[in-house]
């Protein structure tokens, strides 16, 4: 799979049907208007919001932590507001990547437009490494499996 830009989902693009199907998808919006891409993507293939899986930052985890999950809120995220706003509802699944909190809520913005601390991106990367590890259970629709094995430490 290549990911290629695809101008009717604002993003660049990959599709795979060998085995089952699988579409990724890196929205080119600004990521308060995340949704447009996602739901241009999902209209076009007619992917159910439960099939999916989106993958965002997560100020209430730690560096270093990955959480998978279905449904919620969408915790003041204003990508996550704007893909459930765009798909009618929350029910999706989510892979919540923990960037930290900068500790001051006025200090939020210019901390997530910014690139961590190097100590954090490490961990942020082995964080991601991680949740690849889980990939398998999730292609497979086992996210009971997957949630078990990301959320246990070994």
């Amino acid at each position: 799979m290549v990911l290629q830009p695809e101008s009717r989902f604002f993003g660049i693009a990959a599709r795979s049907t060998a085995g089952s199907e699988i579409n990724l998808l890196l929205p080119q919006t600004f990521m308060n208007l995340s949704g447009k891409s996602v739901a241009a993507l999902a209209r076009f293939y007619k992917i159910a919001p439960e099939e999916m899986l989106v993958v965002h930052d997560e100020l209430d985890l730690l560096p270093g932590t990955a959480r998978l999950k279905q449904g919620g809120g969408h915790g003041g995220h204003n990508g996550l507001k704007d893909i459930a706003g765009r798909l009618g509802t929350l029910q999706f699944w989510r892979l919540r990547l923990g960037i930290g909190h900068p500790g001051e809520k006025n200090e939020v913005a210019n901390y997530v437009l910014n690139p961590p601390r190097e100590n954090e991106a490490d961990l942020i990367e082995a964080s991601i490494i991680q949740s690849l590890g889980v990939l398998p259970e999730i292609l497979r629709g086992d996210f009971a499996a997957a949630m078990l094995k990301l959320h246990t430490k070994a």
